[in-house]
C-alpha cells in the first residue's frame, strides 16, 4: 500500500492537496480535500490496459464551479429538498434556492465546494484519507452546527470503502452522498449505454416534472426499471414508460432490498470491467447523466450526455416532506453513520462471475 500528496492550488487561502492512494494490484485513486472529490481511478481491463473510470476534471477551477457535482461529496443533504424549505420541531427553515425554486445537494456551498481538512491513513494492509468539515450553524439554511468526518480507504482487495460520521448540536437534516460519475470503458473511450447494471431493488421512487418525489412508491416489475437480472442502461433511454421519458434515461431513488450483499453491480463488456457497490443506505440514486452539458472538459474527453453514471448511496430523496421515507433527520446529540464499498474486478468475456 502507498499513499502520496501532493499540492493542487488554494482556495481562499486553503491549501488543497490531492491525495492518491495506491495499492500491490496497481489500482490508484486520487482524491482533494476539496469536495472531498474522486478525480481518477485507474484499474485494469481484461487485457491489463489501466485506465481512468470516473469522470475527472483536469484542473482546480472546475472543481470551483462544477455544475455538475463531478465526483464530489454532496450535502448536507443528497438531492432535492422541495420549495427549497422544511419544518423541524414548530419551526420552518428556508434553504438556498439552487435548483430553480428547489434546493438541490446542499445548496450553493455545501460540502462539495469546501476545503475539507485532512489526515493521511498509512498501513500495511490500508491506506486513505480522513477528511474533517464543520458546517456551520444556517449554512445553506440549515438548522445546527455539524461535524462531519469522512473517511476513504483502500486495502489490497481492489475494495475502495466510504465511511460518514456526523453529528450535530441541534436538530437538522442529514443525508450525504458521493457524486462519482463511473464509465467502465476506461478513458471516456465509449459512452455508458451498453453498461449493464444489476440493482436488487423491487421499488422505486415516482418523480414529478421538477424532478422531486411524488411519494408514490412504484414497482419495478415489467418496467425498464427492474435491474434484479441485470439490463443495459439504454433500455431506459428508449423506454415508453413515463419516468424514463420524463428524464430521458434515469435520474431515480430505488429501495435496496438487502444491504452488503452484492446489491448493485455495474459492467462493460468490452473492457471487462466490474464494478459491485454495496452499502448501509436505503437507497441508491440511479443518474445516467441525462443532464451533462457539452461544454465541459473532463480528464480524457468534453462532456456528452450519457458519459458516465452516478450510483448515489444515500437517503431517499425530499424524505422531510414523506413521512412514510426513511427519516433524515439528525437529532441534536446522535451521531450519523454509513458506508458504502466499491469493489473493483475484472471479467473474463462471456463470464457471469467477477474476478479480483
Amino acid at each position: 500500500m502507498a499513499i502520496r500528496m501532493q499540492p493542487y492550488g488554494m482556495v481562499d487561502g486553503q491549501a488543497v492537496y490531492e491525495y492518491t492512494l495506491t495499492n500491490k494490484n496497481g489500482l490508484e485513486i486520487a482524491c482533494l480535500n476539496y469536495g472531498c472529490a474522486v478525480r481518477r481511478v485507474l484499474t485494469p481491463d481484461r487485457e491489463g490496459n489501466y485506465a481512468n473510470v470516473v469522470l475527472g476534471f483536469p484542473e482546480l477551477t472546475h472543481y470551483r464551479s462544477n455544475p455538475v457535482y463531478c465526483g464530489v461529496v454532496v450535502g448536507r443533504v443528497a438531492g432535492r429538498i422541495k420549495d427549497a424549505c422544511f419544518e423541524l420541531g414548530g419551526t420552518t427553515y428556508r434553504l438556498d434556492k439552487n435548483n430553480g425554486r428547489h434546493h438541490l445537494h446542499g445548496g450553493v456551498q455545501g460540502f462539495s465546494h469546501a476545503v475539507w481538512q485532512a489526515e493521511m491513513i498509512d498501513r500495511d494492509t490500508v491506506c486513505g484519507v480522513r477528511f474533517f468539515h464543520v458546517s456551520p450553524d444556517g449554512e445553506g439554511g440549515y438548522p445546527g452546527e455539524v461535524q462531519t468526518q469522512i473517511t476513504y480507504t483502500l486495502n489490497e482487495s481492489n475494495e475502495f470503502l466510504i465511511q460518514y460520521q456526523a453529528h450535530s448540536e441541534a436538530p437538522t437534516l442529514f443525508s450525504p452522498t458521493n457524486h462519482m460519475y463511473f464509465n467502465l470503458s476506461g478513458g471516456l473511450q465509449r459512452d455508458i449505454l451498453q453498461h449493464t447494471l444489476k440493482i436488487d431493488s423491487d421499488r422505486f421512487l415516482e418523480l414529478d416534472a421538477d424532478l422531486i418525489p411524488t411519494g408514490k412508491i412504484l414497482d419495478v416489475e415489467g418496467t425498464a426499471f427492474d435491474f434484479r437480472s441485470g439490463r443495459s442502461i439504454h433500455d431506459g433511454v428508449i423506454s415508453e414508460h413515463p419516468q424514463n421519458q420524463l428524464v430521458r434515461g434515469y435520474d431515480h431513488a430505488f429501495l435496496l432490498n438487502h444491504h452488503y450483499a452484492g446489491e448493485i453491480e455495474l459492467y462493460d463488456e468490452l473492457s471487462g470491467r466490474h464494478l459491485m457497490v454495496e452499502t448501509d443506505a436505503p437507497g441508491v440514486v440511479l443518474y445516467t447523466g441525462n443532464q451533462l452539458p457539452d461544454d465541459l472538459d473532463f480528464v480524457g474527453g468534453r462532456s456528452r450526455r450519457y458519459l458516465g453514471l452516478c450510483l448515489e448511496t444515500q437517503g431517499l430523496p425530499d424524505a422531510v416532506h414523506h413521512s412514510h421515507f426513511f427519516s433524515c433527520i439528525l437529532q441534536r446529540g446522535a451521531w450519523f453513520t454509513s458506508a458504502t464499498k466499491y469493489s473493483f474486478n475484472i471479467m473474463a468475456a462471456g463470464s457471469s462471475k467477477g474476478r479480483g
